[in-house]
């Protein structure tokens, strides 16, 4: 684990978001703090469970580890990478089971869940849906001036961080004012304007 603003009190973030790219070889997390609308990385990390044998100790240690980061940083919402469509249904249902103990632990405290497609996360990182994780690592550490050395570690986390700035970004946009849904409604609404 790696804690890159520890001296920051929790309670002084406006909000506080926790990124998860679920695995279960290697799950990471990411979170992010805001404050005056600016982000920044209070850690980020990785949960090695490949030397574990069996999957259920893995989705165990998944719900445990993603439980403590709640309890430890408070978060107000979780941003989820959601599973991919591969060829491999084993794989899948693996990691589908693994995002969902990781989603109990969230819900167990009452965490908002937002669930983004790997597509759509490097999107809003680098612009590109298509991008390779180590672009979305190096547009992170550019975006976000994190050391350097802080990265020297699984792409796991850089990719969970992205997920949380991806919640960042979308629930930052302006919503525009929902129009009139037919002519008939435009006019109901605004009977001044029609002649």
């Amino acid at each position: 684990m790696s804690d890159l603003l520890p001296q920051v009190p929790l309670k002084e973030w406006d909000r506080i978001i926790i990124g998860i790219d679920p695995g279960t070889n290697v799950m990471g997390y990411g979170v992010v703090g805001v404050k005056s609308r600016k982000p920044s990385v209070i850690a980020l990390g990785v949960v090695k469970l490949s030397k574990m044998e069996s999957h259920y100790l893995r989705l165990s240690r998944i719900y445990e580890r993603v439980l403590g980061l709640v309890e430890q940083y408070l978060p107000d919402e979780m941003s989820i990478e959601a599973p991919f469509f591969g060829k491999n249904v084993q794989s899948m249902l693996k990691l589908g089971r693994a995002q969902g103990v990781a989603m109990a632990a969230a819900l167990s405290r009452d965490i908002p869940i937002h669930e983004y497609e790997p597509r759509k996360i490097k999107l809003s990182i680098t612009g590109n849906g298509a991008a390779s994780k180590e672009q979305v690592r190096e547009m992170l550490r550019r975006t976000m001036a994190i050391p350097a050395e802080s990265l020297d570690m699984e792409l796991d986390a850089t990719d969970a961080l992205a997920a949380a700035m991806c919640h960042f970004y979308e629930t930052g946009r302006p919503q525009a004012a929902a129009g009139p849904k037919s002519w008939k409604d435009f006019i109901a609404k605004n009977p001044d304007r029609v002649k």
